[in-house]
């Protein structure tokens, strides 16, 4: 077998891997939570709970006004700090896209939250109002 097949096994591999990961996320998410357009969260955020699941100094730079700072990776570790979330209310997660939120929405459900919801496209895209520290 020659160098040129052996590169395209490696890269045909790579992106295999690459895809059934994609697939695995969009599944796990899908499973976990609904996704909502800005206007979707922003028309609804006032009866929510909504949580940053970005790190603390992430959270400080900026956040989307009226949200709580509950780190997805200090979660994950002390599954007590999911106790401030309280299950009889609708959760909309942000983080800067949607991927650390897809796995805080799997987490808490695994703990048995319902009506999970993660802003599309997160902060990154967020046009309403924001508060700085």
């Amino acid at each position: 077998m020659g160098f040129i097949a052996t590169l395209n096994i490696f890269l045909f591999s790579i992106i295999l891997i690459y895809g059934l990961y994609r697939t695995y996320f969009f599944i796990m998410r899908k499973r976990s939570a609904t996704l909502l357009t800005q206007d979707e969260f922003k028309e609804n955020m006032r009866n929510a709970q909504v949580i940053d699941v970005r790190e603390k100094e992430e959270f400080n730079r900026g956040h989307i006004m009226g949200a709580r700072s509950v780190p997805y990776t200090i979660s994950k570790a002390h599954k007590e700090y999911l106790t401030a979330i309280r299950k009889d209310k609708p959760i909309y997660l942000y983080d800067n896209r949607t991927n650390m939120s897809s796995f805080m929405a799997k987490l808490l459900k695994k703990e048995g939250y319902t009506n999970i919801y993660i802003l599309k496209g997160g902060y990154s895209d967020w046009s309403g109002k924001t508060k700085k520290k």
